[in-house]
């Protein structure tokens, strides 16, 4: 019969396989700066008329930001 701390093989088993899990989706992504929901619609539109699809509505484009006094914090 056996008394003490158990082995510690099935933990670094478990422990290993869950690093080389996250080592190997670490490196799944995009790396290319995200589209503004304005740009997906513009996409999706081009991409619809160049398929000879239903276009979906026109994308009203975004007004442009006004500057505000603590932007100078962030700048």
């Amino acid at each position: 019969m056996k008394t003490g701390i158990p082995s510690m093989m099935p933990v670094r088993s478990v422990l290993l396989l869950a690093l080389a899990g996250t080592l190997a989706l670490s490196a799944c992504g995009r790396k290319a700066p995200l589209d503004t929901p304005y740009q997906a619609a513009v996409d999706a539109r081009r991409e619809a008329a160049e398929n000879n699809e239903p276009l979906p509505p026109e994308p009203t484009p975004p007004v442009k930001d006004r500057r505000f006094i603590l932007d100078g914090l962030i700048d």
